[in-house]
């Protein structure tokens, strides 16, 4: 425990050295992470090649996240995806990283199978590419055969990660407890909430059986679609740290010139991907959460391919219709409905003027309604509506963010496929196909049974509620709780002030009483030869001491401020 402890230590020392090589002093010196740097490290803190301070803040802080190292990297790939909680210039930066990340050496997943499945590579496959095609922050991947003769691809995760990762989200907390204030002041005003989030993010990744999950599920769901194909997870052969799945063979999606060369139409491609993404949106509630063109490929006979199930989105039925109706409000050219729509959608919000919120949506409408793709209608359109759940402090699902980048990439992909797409005559139809689903007879008999059961619910527990209030009352026992915000930097403050304040009274009153205990005459045994007794002598050695830690203290606090 003691030398897992000095590690975490030492690597928060490691990544105070790297904030302040990219010029965040006052991140450390104006939190309690000052407390890890010795007074040698404070002298000697220096920079080499071009000036930091060339570089915006946000580049910088990218820089810092590129130096951490992987679980940091991605970290702030998974909040590229939340402009609710980082503001819009460090979005546009997180969204440059990359993973770079050598591949680990062949005979560490030769053990991890081992251990894994309890089998040796050889006794599993028949074929086992020694070199990855793929490698990042998680794990690698690398091309095998089975013993039935299936063409496979093993993503084996790398050795020791899950422990790295804990080990430096154990340090992320602290950090994030010892710099909120910090935090607060560059506009990250929800850092422990941010913290969570890639918490659980993580620990879907870092479960391969979920990927596993993942894929059977969504072939099950679009076995009728001919369009889509999506590779099977053999699930008898994985495990936590070891996933093996379908090997499938196409070019990107993007590959122009081969699609044309198998003889497909790019702008009847870029219409069934959008198909396929708008029946996972508006239809299943279900979608895989990350198209980039690395992950969609097309088959020469058109069918198009998903890889990578690691990050998925789900919506809840009521989530699915108002998302579904904020698109189709917003195409009908609607801002009342628009807006109304957008605020059933949010968890909780800050709307305090509707129709502050009804203008902001019409102006919305105005700007983005008539354009096309090549016109980066959906990128823009996604970025007003953050901007205005933003103002209005509206807490909505996290799925909806992973659903405006999924639109954000699909748009790039038409961009590049289809420049005369329309989006929003394609959505029309299906917001059509919502809205008469939603008035089908099922689903208003569903939505009367839940408001039946919330009013039974609400009418029922109200007299228990009331009567325990009444209770509490009379017997005295009803408090009340008030939480101050903000204050704990204060509190603290007055009490090293109180501290000072009193060690200056104590030496005030050890000088007084020494030099009181000076002016009475002792036995010459308790005389020094000066002509001052003992007592008064070791009263001001102990005042001088004391003086001496207090201008230590004062003026420590004044070279950090």
């Amino acid at each position: 425990m003691f030398k897992q402890t000095f590690k975490s230590i030492g690597r928060i020392r490691e990544i105070i050295a790297i904030l302040i090589k990219y010029g965040f002093e006052d991140m450390v010196t104006n939190t309690t992470l000052r407390s890890f740097v010795t007074e040698k490290r404070r002298i000697s803190w220096k920079r080499q090649e071009k000036p930091v301070f060339s570089y915006t803040r946000w580049e910088r802080i990218r820089m810092v996240v590129e130096e951490l190292g992987p679980t940091f990297v991605k970290l702030a790939q998974v909040l590229s995806n939340r402009p609710d909680m980082l503001p819009e210039p460090l979005i546009v930066e997180f969204e440059k990283l990359q993973d770079r990340v050598p591949p680990f050496a062949f005979d560490e997943v030769k053990r991890i199978i081992r251990e894994e499945s309890g089998y040796e590579i050889g006794e599993l496959f028949d074929e086992f590419t020694n070199t990855p095609i793929a490698s990042a922050s998680i794990g690698q991947v690398h091309k095998a055969r089975l013993k039935t003769g299936q063409q496979v691809v093993v993503k084996v995760q790398r050795p020791d990660v899950a422990e790295t990762i804990e080990r430096d989200m154990g340090i992320v907390h602290e950090l994030v407890r010892r710099t909120d204030r910090y935090l607060r002041k560059q506009g990250v005003l929800n850092a422990s909430d941010i913290v969570k989030l890639f918490e659980r993010t993580m620990a879907r990744e870092m479960d391969y059986n979920n990927e596993a999950r993942n894929l059977n599920k969504f072939r099950k769901l679009y076995s009728h679609n001919t369009t889509l194909y999506i590779p099977r997870a053999y699930k008898e052969f994985s495990t936590r740290r070891m996933l093996v799945i379908e090997y499938v063979d196409g070019c990107k999606i993007t590959n122009v010139p081969q699609l044309k060369e198998w003889g497909l139409n790019p702008h009847k491609i870029v219409e069934a991907g959008m198909s396929i993404y708008l029946e996972m949106i508006f239809e299943k509630g279900i979608f895989h959460a990350d198209p980039h063109p690395g992950n969609v490929l097309v088959r020469q006979d058109g069918t198009i391919i998903l890889l990578d199930f690691g990050m998925t989105g789900h919506l809840m039925r009521k989530d699915k219709y108002a998302f579904a109706n904020v698109f189709i409000s917003i195409a009908k050219g609607d801002a009342r409905q628009a807006a109304e729509y957008l605020r059933k959608l949010a968890i909780e919000d800050q709307v305090e003027d509707f129709r502050a919120l009804e203008y902001d949506m019409d102006e919305l409408i105005e700007d983005f309604s008539n354009l096309d793709v090549s016109e980066g209608s959906i990128a823009d359109i996604t970025k007003r509506l953050q901007q205005i759940m933003l103002v209005y402090q509206m807490h909505v699902p996290a799925d909806i963010f992973m659903i405006f980048r999924a639109l954000a990439i699909l748009e790039g992909i038409g961009k590049i496929m289809h420049p005369t797409f329309k989006t929003f005559e394609f959505i029309k139809p299906w917001g059509a196909r919502m809205v008469s689903d939603q008035l089908k007879p099922d689903n208003l008999l569903r939505e009367l049974e839940n408001r039946y059961f919330n009013l039974a619910a609400f009418l029922s527990s109200v007299p228990i509620e009331i009567r325990a209030i009444l209770q509490a009352t009379r017997k005295g026992k009803l408090h009340f709780e008030i939480e101050h915000q903000g204050y704990g930097y204060l509190l603290k403050k007055l009490d090293q002030i109180t501290n000072r304040l009193s060690l200056t009274f104590i030496i005030v009153a050890i000088i007084i009483g020494s030099s009181i205990m000076a002016s009475i005459t002792f036995p010459p045994v308790l005389m020094t030869s000066y002509g001052l007794n003992y007592f008064s002598l070791m009263g001001f050695v102990i005042a001088a001491g004391l003086f001496l830690i207090l201008m230590y203290l004062i003026i420590r606090v004044r070279k950090y401020k």
